[in-house]
């Protein structure tokens, strides 16, 4: 399963989508693109979603602290997620550089 695949399957079952990316390069450029950028996208809806959730929470507009629970921890989940792909990306460029040099 390549690189992509994995994350595109990590995503999917997180219920994150993709989102395109004007510019990108074509074939696997483009996808693995297009995949971080929907992560990053997909994250920043979560972490919004779940702080409106703790303000309803603080202030007592909410009925169900499930929600807010939950909410918060796929917004922690998928920010690991997204960070631990950014520390392969910077591992792999890391070989790269070693390799030519």
């Amino acid at each position: 399963m390549s690189a992509v695949a994995g994350i595109e399957a990590v995503a999917s079952s997180l219920g994150m989508t993709t989102s395109p990316v004007t510019g990108a390069k074509t074939g696997d450029d483009a996808a693995f693109a297009n995949s971080v950028t929907g992560a990053i996208d997909e994250l920043r809806s979560l972490q919004s979603e779940s702080d409106a959730l703790k303000v309803a929470a603080v202030t007592g507009d909410l009925d169900d602290i499930h929600a807010a629970m939950i909410a918060s921890s796929r917004a922690a989940v998928t920010l690991e997620l997204v960070a631990a792909v950014r520390n392969k990306g910077v591992d792999a460029f890391n070989e790269i550089m070693r390799m030519q040099a």
